[in-house]
């Protein structure tokens, strides 16, 4: 079995459900996507049905490049699933890995695109693989479709909550059949999922950015343990496991968009509240405040308001870049960053800056953005990082690398600072993430700053919990 990869996790992703009788869903869906198109650039597909037939289109790409005019006319039907994906590598971001993926069982056509990841799918796909399963990738959903095809269980909802029972780690999970679209969420909550009402139907989706693209409402978060199914019959709740709730907070940090609402609190909010007690931890005298585009912008806003120094725009960013954390690569990672953000010569010249980031993973782009400042003309440089050192990988579907490549679980704080070339550096306490974010009875998932698994590790692959 592959170990995991040398850069991270297998993959993260984003996920989009909708039940709207009497309405075409395709072009709704891919609008949905689109919406998630930060939460994976590999590849997009849609898998949706008219109630006869489940129709899947899927590729390699983003979305506006996957679904063409000429995909989008074989896309029709009122119940849709959709998923975009990020690959660990090139060689694993081929068309079988990317999701959906249909099955045919003896309960009919399913298909199937999941967020997240399976700690032991290891252990499940080794006793599949004895039983004679043949796979055709490496990727968690196969091992999840394999078990609920081979359920002896007697429908279909019975072989969910009987493979659900035999899954460990986190996941956000939807399952198209020819009449029912299903929501399903670990039983701690790591990942993200929520659900929204449209015009008598209903829609699921990784993040509520994804409703207003739409004109969906938010109804609410998805429960950990939770299991959704939504038909012409309405909608049905229905428990299948307890855990203790660990939401993750790096979708705060970092990967959700700024518009979105996880667990009903607004992302930028948590931002800006984020870059306030930032500056209350780590207060600098500075001329003006920067951030790094974009998920830094809001976080910089909160410190500039609450350390009275202006907020002004010191990088600017390339927008036909994407996002340099989710490159599968390291080169790729370092070449995207030349590309991406270019310093404002006029603005930061003889100043000293504050700049707001959202966190620090490896180091490398922090280090590279310092020198770049510093070439710029700035007098002085101190970094601000709007989250605590991540010391340790994640398991649950974020892409961070092993623990020898994090610098804050190899250096200091003051090493780091030398490292980069920074001449202060802060990053935001534990304790104050927790009151940026403000979830009652503090049910988070902080694995990578803590190295405490809630849903343990992986099994089977060299990763013993």
């Amino acid at each position: 079995m592959p170990r995991l990869a040398e850069n991270g996790l297998k993959e993260k992703c984003g996920v989009f459900g909708i039940y709207a009788p009497g309405k075409d869903v395709g072009q709704m869906t891919y609008m949905g996507l689109f919406a998630l198109q930060h939460r994976g650039q590999e590849s997009a597909g849609i898998a949706i049905t008219d109630g006869r037939t489940v129709v899947l289109e899927k590729d390699r790409g983003l979305v506006a490049e996957v679904f063409t005019p000429q995909r989008m006319e074989r896309l029709h039907g009122n119940l849709a699933i959709g998923h975009v994906l990020y690959g660990k590598t090139d060689t694993q971001s081929n068309v079988e890995s990317a999701q959906p993926l249909a099955v045919t069982s003896r309960r009919g056509s399913l298909a199937l695109a999941h967020n997240g990841q399976i700690t032991n799918a290891a252990i499940l796909r080794a006793e599949l693989s004895e039983r004679g399963y043949l796979f055709r990738t490496d990727s968690d959903i196969e091992v999840i479709a394999s078990l609920i095809a081979q359920s002896e269980a007697p429908d279909l909802n019975s072989a969910l909550i009987h493979t659900l029972k035999r899954l460990t780690g986190a996941y956000a999970l939807v399952v198209l059949t020819p009449d029912r679209v299903i929501g399903i969420r670990d039983p701690h909550g790591i990942r993200p999922l929520s659900l929204g009402r449209i015009d008598g139907g209903y829609v699921l989706a990784s993040e509520t950015c994804a409703f207003d693209t739409i004109g969906a409402e938010f109804v609410r978060p998805v429960k950990p343990g939770e299991l959704v199914s939504i038909g012409p019959d309405g909608i049905c709740s229905q428990p299948f496991a307890q855990g203790k709730k660990a939401v993750c907070t790096f979708e705060y940090i970092y990967f959700a968009r700024p518009d979105s609402l996880i667990e009903g609190v607004g992302v930028h909010g948590a931002r800006r509240r984020a870059g306030r007690i930032l500056a209350a931890e780590h207060p600098v005298k500075a001329d003006m405040v920067i951030s790094v585009p974009d998920s830094g912008r809001s976080a910089a806003l909160g410190y500039a308001e609450a350390a009275g120094i202006p907020l002004d725009a010191g990088l600017i960013k390339n927008r036909y870049v994407g996002r340099t954390f989710i490159h599968p690569t390291q080169k790729k990672r370092e070449f995207a960053v030349q590309l991406k953000l270019s310093p404002l010569r006029e603005v930061l010249a003889g100043k000293n800056v504050v700049m707001v980031d959202d966190s620090i993973v490896r180091g490398t782009t922090c280090g590279r953005l310092v020198r770049l400042l510093k070439k710029a003309g700035v007098k002085g440089v101190h970094v601000r990082i709007a989250s605590p050192p991540v010391i340790s990988p994640c398991f649950y579907g974020i892409d961070t690398p092993d623990s020898k490549e994090l610098v804050a679980s190899r250096l200091s704080i003051e090493n780091i600072r030398q490292n980069i070339g920074a001449d202060s550096l802060g990053f935001l306490s534990i304790e104050g993430l927790k009151q940026a974010v403000g979830l009652p009875g503090e049910p988070y998932c902080m694995a990578c700053f803590s190295g405490k698994y809630p849903a343990g590790r992986p099994k089977g692959e060299g990763e013993e919990e």
